[in-house]
């Protein structure tokens, strides 16, 4: 049986002309394949390929607001919403990930769990002294680790018990999460001055699962407020800038191409490599776009 880095290997090799086109100038090599209105505030966006459909998560309001208006949302592949509320009574859903038949949500101060095959909540695990949740990561293994952006902390879900995984100024208000073999890529939003404004915006940085420890993507120059991260050391990262809207391309040396200038509110991507597709939910604009990826 093949281990999970030599699947990433032969599916680096079979797309890398597609991925290396992309590298060459903006835009080129993507196409939009659908666009998908009718949304509330989507942050994130992930696949189920048992399935074969979408989750979205709809922050419907203020992102910290516990309104109780946030919801899943089940879309299709070809970018149609199958059912709008699929679970409900949610507050802020942020981040999004699947593990066997279990979806988690990262809900402002809670990591919500979802039992796909009936759509209905099972758990939520209250964080003491959580401020902003923002995106989660699942293991192989079925660890869930979650990002606490206004805190510098990312926690951890194992089985039915949550700690504080590693708390460090290093991590720079953490946002998005990418679990990848033995590390961790983390998304930076960088240092906050006024809100969520920054003077000196995040980059990509690694962590070790196995000893914790923090480096940078490259030479940890400033990139933007980093948002979604998807992809592996093999292909690269492709990365969003909340602020900025903009869609990057990241190398696993720290290469930076920009490849899209979207609207503000870029947020949690997916990337579907079997369908070489590329989701990215416009969080301020209530809609949702699917790249397709070129050869």
């Amino acid at each position: 049986m093949m281990t999970r880095k030599l699947i990433h290997s032969f599916i680096g090799l079979i797309l890398s002309s597609s991925f290396i086109n992309l590298a060459h100038a903006e835009g080129e090599g993507l196409e939009l394949a659908w666009e998908l209105t009718g949304l509330a505030n989507p942050e994130s966006v992930v696949y189920d390929p048992r399935l074969n459909l979408l989750y979205v998560s709809n922050v419907n309001g203020g992102p910290n607001d516990k309104d109780g208006n946030g919801y899943i949302s089940l879309v299709s592949m070809d970018g149609r919403i199958i059912n709008e509320k699929w679970v409900t009574n949610l507050n802020g859903p942020k981040g999004l990930a699947l593990s066997g038949n279990m979806l988690y949500t990262a809900d402002i101060d809670e990591i919500v769990t979802i039992d796909v095959d009936h759509g209905r909540i099972l758990n939520k695990y209250k964080i003491d002294g959580a401020k902003f949740l923002n995106d989660v990561t699942a293991t192989d293994t079925g660890d869930i680790y979650v990002s606490d952006m206004l805190t510098n902390k990312i926690h951890l879900l194992s089985g039915t018990t949550v700690t504080t995984w590693l708390e460090s100024d290093e991590l720079e208000f953490p946002n998005g999460l990418l679990f990848t073999e033995d590390d961790i890529i983390l998304g930076t939003w960088g240092k906050m001055t006024d809100g969520f404004a920054t003077e000196v915006p995040g980059h990509l940085k690694r962590i070790s699962l196995k000893t914790k420890q923090i480096s940078d993507i490259g030479d940890g120059s400033p990139v933007g407020n980093m948002d979604g991260v998807e992809g592996n050391d093999d292909i690269g990262f492709y990365v969003t800038d909340w602020m900025n809207g903009t869609l990057f391309h990241i190398s696993a040396k720290g290469e930076v191409t920009t490849l899209l200038d979207l609207d503000q509110g870029s947020a949690d991507i997916e990337l579907v490599l079997k369908k070489h597709l590329l989701i990215i939910p416009m969080m301020n604009d209530n809609k949702m776009f699917a790249y397709k990826i070129q050869h």
